[in-house]
């Protein structure tokens, strides 16, 4: 039986450009997709910020471009916290899967490991 789960996953770039901002999503959201062995059939939407330092292009383009195009999606700005993470892009999925809630697997690549010490001690 499928049920609904969210998977949050983030991944950080080095420069505000609009190859490497697509290219680090694509990454996030392929391994995403395969640690929790979904399709893009299994995806209810996806939610994307990124820091104030990241203004190339919507993480959403990237998502485009793998196939991802009746999926309904939103691009935000974080709270800028003193102290945060730069250049980093984070993602909420709201998915369907047989999984139970404690086999999702969240996805943080690069430096947004940094974000989530208890997931990676």
């Amino acid at each position: 039986m499928k049920r609904v789960h969210g998977i949050r996953g983030a991944i950080t770039v080095e420069n505000n450009e609009r190859e490497e901002i697509l290219q680090a999503t694509k990454e996030l959201l392929k391994e995403i997709m395969e640690r929790n062995n979904l399709d893009v059939e299994d995806i209810i939407s996806a939610i994307f910020t990124v820091t104030k330092d990241l203004d190339a292009v919507f993480p959403a383009v990237g998502a485009r471009e793998i196939g991802w195009d009746r999926v309904p999606m939103l691009s935000l700005n974080e709270i800028p916290v003193p102290g945060s993470l730069p250049r980093c892009i984070r993602v909420l999925l709201h998915v369907e899967s047989s999984l139970e809630r404690d086999e999702i697997q969240p996805v943080y690549l690069r430096e947004a490991v940094n974000l989530r010490p208890d997931l990676f001690n």
